[in-house]
């Protein structure tokens, strides 16, 4: 009877253990997850209820703002400037997954993160009403505007970003969307809205700075080739390739050429420093093939490639960009300017710049400057992290001369500014046959000592199909919003 009794008695115990721990699961490592589930109607009802926090620039302008409604939900959601702010703040809507700012950060927006219990605990007592923090970004306003303003109707996305701190200065995407029509309290009225958007042959809701189908990199890929093989020691920037105006592939009937489709050059052999300099295609496919794949996949990765971002807080995560890997010989050498298989994002071809601008070190790219409380408390101040030292100083000083060169008296001449070294490269990505090409900038400034990175990227060739070149199109827009930082 005992050994029974003990053995019903050990049933429970086990049952009471097994419930207090998925309570607990449920309760305390869960709560975020279950906050955030898209599914949680009562979470989303109740942060209706409370005034959701202010979304502001880094100069405390407001970009987006709870006013009261007067429909049975107690706010209604508000976006100043939105078309150029939109695919950064976001938008918040009814029982829908919100991206940008408002999604990643919706916790602390609502009023529900776990950093503001105590502060909510205190509403109660004092009778006042709960409500949300308020999310100061790294967004400069004028840097924003100007980077709005160089893409004029152009299709594709600029980034600017500080590449001591790591934080974004601008993160523009073309076309855009305005956020108050999908910020609504009816279902119906935000399908609508939302349909008419997703049918658009143009993708306004892609946030082309961070995500979407990604881009062919062109010659700024050639940027982390030459890093790579400088950084590794198996090349410097005078080893020199063999200089033919065409060079026929291996395995291959086909012939690759660079740009001006004749030589790199004056003379029989081009220099690595040449190839940059000039955006050459044929030395830097030689030079990927003397360095292997193994090599350029190795610093790709250090640079970011294959790995997520996350903007805020850990979340507004950014699509990982792309070197392939198990290529052929032809592959290969095509990778190494940029083609064959390589994908990218803007924000990534920014981080490769800034990288080299910051001797070597990459920051953590973020939007966040400050998390404050209503009672102007701040919970969270950016606090800048290492991403990675992906070269060395050595090296990264190598490649910043180059790309100086490149501006100076090479293939990236519409960067200059007067009176301020810049460093810059260009891109012209080839799609297809008969596709319009990709045009890119990216570069930093002033070049001893960069207070700005900025990648441009432009599609369907800035509307001239294949005659266009990133010096055309993407190196003036780089141009203008380095501007806008330096004339602060």
């Amino acid at each position: 009877m005992n050994r029974q009794l003990r053995r019903v008695g050990t049933v429970v115990l086990l049952m009471f253990i097994a419930l207090f721990c998925s309570s607990t699961i449920i309760q305390v490592f869960s709560v975020d997850q279950l906050k955030s589930d898209p599914r949680n109607v009562r979470n989303l009802d109740d942060s209706y209820a409370a005034e959701r926090g202010a979304i502001l620039d880094s100069d405390g302008n407001v970009l987006a703002k709870s006013t009261p409604s007067t429909d049975v939900f107690k706010y209604q959601r508000v976006y100043t400037n939105p078309a150029v702010y939109s695919d950064v703040t976001g938008y918040f809507t009814f029982n829908q997954a919100n991206p940008g700012i408002e999604g990643a950060l919706d916790a602390y927006l609502s009023g529900s993160a776990n950093d503001q219990f105590l502060s909510n605990l205190s509403s109660i007592f004092t009778g006042k009403s709960v409500q949300g923090a308020s999310v100061e970004l790294t967004i400069d306003p004028k840097v924003q505007q100007a980077a709005w303003d160089a893409m004029g109707n152009n299709t594709g996305a600029v980034v600017a970003l500080d590449p001591k701190t790591g934080a974004i200065l601008a993160m523009v995407s073309k076309p855009s969307y305005d956020p108050n029509t999908l910020s609504v309290h009816s279902t119906s009225k935000f399908f609508v809205a939302y349909n008419a958007l997703i049918k658009s042959p143009s993708k306004p809701l892609t946030n082309r700075a961070t995500a979407g189908d990604l881009y062919h990199p062109g010659s700024v890929f050639k940027l982390v080739v030459a890093a790579a093989a400088l950084d590794s020691g198996k090349a410097t920037a005078d080893t020199e390739f063999q200089n033919p105006a065409a060079l026929q592939l291996p395995l291959s009937s086909a012939f690759i050429h660079n740009s001006t489709n004749q030589s790199c050059g004056p003379g029989a052999t081009a220099s690595i420093a040449t190839a940059i300099r000039l955006s050459c295609n044929i030395p830097i496919a030689q030079l990927g093939a003397s360095i292997g794949e193994a090599t350029i996949s190795e610093y790709a990765s250090r640079f970011g490639f294959g790995k997520p971002f996350a903007l805020a807080d850990g979340n507004f995560d950014v699509t990982p960009s792309i070197y392939p890997t198990g290529q052929d010989a032809p592959h290969l050498m095509l990778s190494a300017f940029g083609q064959s298989d390589d994908r990218v994002t803007p924000l990534q071809i920014a981080l490769d710049s800034a990288a080299i601008a910051n001797g070597g070190v990459e920051m953590q790219p973020t939007l966040i400057k400050k998390i404050i409380e209503p009672d102007l408390s701040e919970l969270k101040v950016l606090n800048p992290k290492i991403y990675g030292t992906p070269i060395s100083p050595t090296t990264a000083g190598a490649v910043r001369d180059m790309m100086i060169s490149s501006v100076a008296a090479g293939a990236a001449s519409n960067a200059r500014i007067v009176g301020v070294q810049v460093a810059g490269k260009t891109g012209t990505a080839q799609n297809g046959v008969h596709d319009p090409y990709t045009l890119w900038f990216t570069g930093f400034a002033p070049a001893n000592d960069p207070q700005v990175v900025v990648a441009v990227v432009i599609e369907n060739g800035g509307g001239r199909g294949q005659d266009a070149f990133g010096n055309q199109i993407a190196a003036p827009i780089g141009k203008a919003v380095m501007e806008a930082v330096l004339n602060k």
